[in-house]
């Protein structure tokens, strides 16, 4: 068992909807929040989940999410007090889930498809419809330097 490390860790969010002005207007994400992961300890993943609202005026509810991250290449780490910190990111079209799709940084991962209460209704009703999931494993946390670690996490909501 390996001994507590004091590693504070927070993931700023920053939501874009599609690039596309007509698809723009069709899908919609709400109550996207920072997600704070807390003190680690080296021999258990550190895991914080958010639940979101997606909501579409398409006919499907289809939506695909692209996630970048901070780091060199849009990679997916938290910069602090030693070496960036890789985390995982995870989605689910699924509210009040622990894990999720894994997302790879900069590709779009589609087939999700959300409540067909129009633009906004479902979120409105606080309805969420998603989570979102950051995972910085242990293996990873057992190299970190104990200190704050942060990270920006953009997402894309494109509709399909």
């Amino acid at each position: 068992m390996g001994c507590p490390r004091v590693l504070a860790g927070g993931l700023a969010l920053l939501a874009i909807l599609a690039v596309d002005p007509a698809a723009a207007q069709q899908v919609q994400i709400t109550r996207l929040n920072d997600i704070a992961l807390g003190f680690a300890s080296v021999d258990q993943d550190a895991t914080g989940s958010r639940n979101v609202c997606v909501s579409a005026t398409g006919v499907t509810g289809r939506y695909s999410v692209l996630a970048t991250g901070s780091g060199d290449g849009n990679a997916f780490t938290l910069a602090g007090a030693g070496a960036p910190l890789a985390y995982d990111v995870q989605w689910s079209g699924t509210a009040n889930q622990g894990t999720g799709t894994a997302l790879t940084a900069g590709r779009a991962t589609s087939g999700f498809v959300t409540a067909l209460l129009g633009l906004n209704l479902s979120c409105v009703l606080g309805n969420d419809t998603a989570s979102l999931t950051v995972v910085v494993r242990a293996a990873d946390l057992s190299k970190a330097t104990a200190g704050a670690y942060t990270g920006l996490l953009t997402l894309l909501i494109a509709a399909e």
